[in-house]
């Protein structure tokens, strides 16, 4: 895989910046209402999902099992700041179209990581999280490369 192109230079300012809109970051209690000050609230997004860590701020104290017993991006516990829009809207909400997901489960069973029964272990479900992340940077990499030529 090519390496990726120069992330953009970072904007010097105190002010809270969105890591991927780049709007500036409201701190109130209207986070997330229906006006701008609420899409624009400042809220923290682990790029690798603490449950896969055996954590969770849901069910805090309780230890789970890890997914992942060393991080594979090396980036375990780090976050970044979004507006409530990139936050909850994007991140969490990934679209899948119907072929997306047939062209993503015949990269899974090529790849091993299907399943008829459940096993004992979740070392495939690590695999496929893996993978996803695979195909979403290998599309980030081509396009990137396509928009500066």
């Amino acid at each position: 895989m090519q390496p990726l192109p120069p992330l953009p230079k970072k904007r010097r300012s105190s002010e809270e910046r969105c890591a991927l809109c780049g709007c500036r970051l409201r701190r109130s209690t209207n986070y997330a209402r229906a006006s701008v000050e609420g899409r624009s609230g400042a809220t923290k997004h682990h790029f690798v999902a603490e449950r896969f860590f055996g954590r969770s701020a849901n069910r805090r104290g309780e230890q789970r099992e890890r997914l992942f017993a060393i991080c594979p991006w090396g980036v375990e516990g780090k976050s970044a700041l979004f507006c409530y829009e990139c936050h909850e809207e994007l991140l969490h909400n990934p679209v899948f179209t119907p072929s997306d997901i047939v062209r993503f489960a015949d990269l899974v069973r090529l790849r091993g990581l299907d399943e008829d029964e459940k096993p004992a272990t979740r070392e495939k479900l690590a695999g496929r999280i893996q993978l996803l992340h695979d195909v979403i940077a290998a599309g980030l990499l081509a396009m990137s490369l396509a928009e500066r030529q």
